[in-house]
């Protein structure tokens, strides 16, 4: 089972430092305890580690089920989170130290880049299956540049902070059409792919935090529109719910945890930088709410996995 976990796990990462990052702003807003967002972000960092020891050693004894997973439409796109959780693993240990932080978002980034470009230049040149179009897209190219835009930015790189946000900016304008023509225009998404759904939260909440690093004071009209974006994304897949759990419960379900701790975190920073009115009730309930969901999938994971059941055979969908 050792040989078959799939890179999709490193999804698992970026919901736990997201939520580890809302408890820590939780504490400078609310005063809430500090040790809750430390203790998060050390579960994120030991599960980081896990999953890297995990998926290099898939490469080295189960080659084949490696090379399917890099080669299949759906599933390569998640090879692309083993860079993302890396540069998320920086922020989350850059309190203790710069330098290791630093050196963690330099290869996640070098990561990023060179998974982002081979996707997208396979994609472009070969033949793709319009069925096999999900939110997974969104991957090796949006999540990866607006989080190192995020990291940068939280690192001190301002200017290389831009840079990856105008990148992941782009390519989220570009790909989302995609998405949702493919959404409304063709059948209706099989069911073992519909956990993918919680992946439409993403890009709007984490291009806010983006966004966010790279400017200073009181949230603009840009973070607010990526804040209403997510929100309204966000009711639409609680609306597509009951849809969606036709899939069994598993580890893709980790794909709606950065979406919804990520909307939860730019509410708290927007309340840090002085937004208040609807902004600090707003902010409490999405604390509240993302807490909630990352329980929900903790529990059921914890449950899976003492069971023998949560990593999942290869597949061919």
């Amino acid at each position: 089972m050792l040989r078959s976990v799939p890179a999709s796990f490193f999804g698992i990462v970026l919901g736990l430092v997201g939520l580890g990052d809302c408890w820590r702003f939780a504490y400078k807003v609310w005063g809430v305890p500090q040790v809750i967002g430390e203790i998060v972000m050390l579960i994120a960092v030991a599960t980081w580690a896990i999953l890297v020891t995990l998926y290099l050693f898939k490469w080295l004894t189960a080659r084949d089920n490696a090379l399917a997973e890099w080669r299949h439409p759906v599933q390569s796109c998640f090879i692309g989170l083993g860079s993302v959780a890396t540069m998320l693993a920086a922020v989350a240990i850059g309190p203790y130290s710069h330098t290791a932080a630093v050196t963690l978002f330099q290869i996640g980034a070098a990561l990023d880049i060179a998974y982002g470009l081979f996707f997208m230049g396979r994609a472009w040149a070969e033949p793709r299956d319009h069925s096999t179009t999900t939110g997974a897209l969104y991957l090796p190219t949006v999540a990866g540049n607006f989080v190192a835009g995020f990291v940068a930015g939280y690192l001190g790189f301002h200017d290389l902070a831009v840079l990856f946000f105008g990148a992941g900016a782009l390519c989220w304008l570009a790909i989302e059409s995609v998405i949702v023509h493919r959404l409304v225009a063709h059948d209706t998404l099989p069911v073992p792919l519909r956990a993918t759904m919680g992946i439409m939260l993403a890009p709007p909440v984490v291009g806010c935090v983006a966004y966010l690093f790279i400017t200073s004071g009181t949230p603009d009209l840009v973070a607010k529109a990526l804040l209403g974006y997510g929100l309204l994304q966000l009711l639409l897949l609680l609306r597509l719910l009951p849809w969606i759990c036709k899939q069994p419960f598993g580890a893709p379900y980790w794909a709606f945890s950065f979406g919804v701790t990520a909307l939860a975190f730019d509410s708290i920073v927007f309340v840090q930088r002085g937004l208040t009115g609807l902004f600090e009730p707003l902010a409490i309930v999405l604390f509240v709410f993302a807490n909630i969901v990352m329980a929900v999938l903790a529990i059921g994971t914890l449950a899976l996995l003492l069971r023998g059941k949560l990593v999942p055979m290869p597949s061919k969908v």
